[in-house]
């Protein structure tokens, strides 16, 4: 069961999130809390797997490198391999698709080179190989979720 303030974080800062020195405390000061627990409700989320990071959504290519990642894993391999990936802060996030070339992830870091070496990183991990896709259109998906906050 969430919190009030748990539920407030996940559905008032899905936008909108305060560019400042101290960005957490501007969310408490809104919410009428401390900013310990902000973070406190923020970690306890995390945990809960609830949310997996927090953090801005950048177009591809604007700020550093990125690049649209595939990676053929078998089917017993695949949650242990898409939890390694998550591991890293340069994926965005992961996800599975129905092909030979099954999980999916967006990696972006501040340098191509930078960005090659993640992914060589992330296939010595793993041990399996990434297909390196080039950005051909850029698509934006809104992933933002209005909460119903009485039935949170």
């Amino acid at each position: 069961m969430l919190t009030d303030l748990q539920k407030h974080l996940l559905n008032d800062f899905q936008r909108d999130f305060p560019l400042s020195v101290r960005p957490y405390l501007e969310i408490a000061n809104k919410l009428g809390v401390s900013e310990d627990e902000v973070l406190s409700a923020l970690a306890e989320l995390r945990e809960d797997q609830l949310i997996s990071r927090v953090g801005p959504i950048i177009p591809p290519n604007r700020i550093g490198a990125s690049m649209l990642v595939a990676m053929a894993v078998p089917e017993p391999e695949l949650q242990r391999i898409a939890d390694i990936v998550s591991r890293f802060p340069e994926v965005n996030h992961n996800y599975e698709r129905e092909h030979r070339f099954n999980l999916w992830f967006v990696a972006v870091a501040s340098t191509a080179d930078h960005l090659a070496r993640v992914l060589d990183a992330i296939e010595r991990e793993t041990g399996y190989l990434t297909q390196r896709l080039p950005l051909v259109d850029d698509f934006f998906i809104d992933l933002g979720f209005r909460l119903d906050l009485s039935h949170a």
